[in-house]
């Protein structure tokens, strides 16, 4: 593989707390050198790219993406979400298990991780789904999947109700130190939910949510978490209510981790205005304190990841009444400059805006990429934090077209992308 020196570059490395001036030299897929302050004296033969002054951080890592491959192709496939990682500075993807069929063994954890290699685009890996067909009954194949490959375990969207079910898959999960995620819902008090109770929901004559539901859901995985001993991920936590339960149960010295999607860092519950259904989520939007509130917690590390949370779905499972749109929203290619928002408008660094996005998850999945530094992969993203970018989701890379961000005015274009020191954007 050709050397590449990326020279003249702004170094943005959460890993280190470095935000300064340098270059980069790679050579056979890995970081060889990192120059800080100054650039990088560049061998003969080597392929020069000349950042000038542009923003490069290590490629971000997305925990929480849906495809429709194998079962769903129409609404998005490996190749699909792959290119549309690639254009938005995404290097690494972690695929959800709500495939058909669900990726609940180690041949489906094989079969995605060989397909996305295939591709030869980004770095894909799986997550193996926590119980059997995502039933919530009897546990699935962890310590196969986890063999085979599988970064965490989660049922994704779906509630595991039964606590002695979530016991059990901790507890075995505990055996290997591997990491469970579930999402904090109270099956009963969100059953049929579109919108977060409160006056507004009201209002609009949609049936809502409360936020107490989150809360009491994730102080019931919590205390399993005390009683099993489990490393676990709470799935896109979105009220201010949950993160002190969270910040409690650190407290403690509990091993959790938190993930915050992208969309309810960007959104408030105001935002599904006259029944918008691109803003239906699940969960849903929250009040805007909620979302100062995360907003804070991101800044204080409080959340250890931001998502994506990419659910692809065609136009006719969205453009009905709000009530009956299928929730969820693409967010891929417009991760990074979406997340660049919090920089601009609520003036978050940028290291504590990239952290959750790289460093942090690398940690958590024991990944050795999201680092600037001797020896990682040459996962990298080159971006302008300050270029004009209109979202247009016609132009969008992947199959289906559903992003809340259309037509939004943000600030931050990817400018290139290189995955173990290949371009692919």
């Amino acid at each position: 593989m050709t050397a590449l020196a990326i020279i003249n570059a702004r170094l943005l490395d959460p890993a280190s707390d470095y935000d300064g001036h340098g270059a980069v030299l790679i050579a056979d897929g890995r970081i060889v050198e990192v120059v800080r302050g100054g650039d990088v004296r560049v061998p003969a033969g080597v392929e020069v790219v000349d950042a000038r002054g542009l923003c490069l951080a290590p490629g971000l890592i997305d925990i929480r993406v849906k495809t429709g491959e194998p079962g769903f192709e129409p609404k998005e496939t490996l190749k699909s979400a792959s290119l549309s990682a690639a254009a938005g500075g995404v290097t690494t993807i972690v695929i959800q298990p709500d495939t058909d069929p669900a990726v609940d063994d180690p041949a489906m954890v094989d079969f995605i991780q060989r397909r996305g290699a295939a591709l030869n685009l980004v770095n894909v890996y799986a997550a193996g789904a926590a119980t059997q067909r995502r039933e919530g009954q009897r546990m699935a194949e962890i310590g196969l999947m986890h063999e085979a490959g599988a970064l965490y375990f989660t049922d994704g969207d779906r509630v595991i109700a039964s606590s002695r079910t979530l016991q059990r898959v901790m507890s075995y999960a505990a055996a290997f130190n591997a990491l469970i995620a579930c999402r904090p819902a109270d099956p009963w008090l969100s059953e049929g939910g579109v919108a977060t109770s409160g006056e507004l929901a009201t209002r609009l004559g949609l049936s809502g949510v409360p936020a107490i539901a989150e809360r009491i859901q994730l102080d019931r995985d919590l205390a399993l978490v005390e009683q099993t001993g489990a490393r676990f991920l709470v799935d896109q936590i979105s009220t201010a209510d949950a993160l002190d339960s969270l910040a409690r149960a650190r407290g403690k010295g509990l091993e959790v981790a938190a993930s915050v999607s992208i969309n309810h860092l960007c959104f408030n519950e105001i935002d599904i205005g006259d029944y918008r259904t691109f803003y239906r989520l699940d969960p849903p939007l929250r009040p805007e304190s909620d979302r100062q509130a995360l907003i804070e917690a991101v800044r204080d590390g409080l959340i250890d990841v931001i998502t994506s949370a990419h659910a692809p779905l065609p136009a006719e499972d969205k453009r009905r009444p709000f009530a009956e749109a299928a929730p969820g929203a693409i967010g891929l290619e417009t991760l990074l400059a979406a997340a660049l928002s919090l920089h601009h408008e609520d003036g978050v660094p940028l290291l504590d805006i990239l952290r959750p996005m790289t460093a942090g998850p690398a940690a958590l999945l024991g990944l050795d990429s999201g680092v600037l530094e001797p020896g990682a992969p040459a996962d990298l993203v080159l971006f302008d934090p300050d270029a004009p970018v209109i979202v247009d989701a016609a132009t969008l890379k992947s199959k289906s077209k559903n992003s809340p961000f259309d037509g939004r005015r943000l600030q931050g274009k990817v400018v290139g992308t290189w995955v173990g020191g290949r371009k692919v954007h």
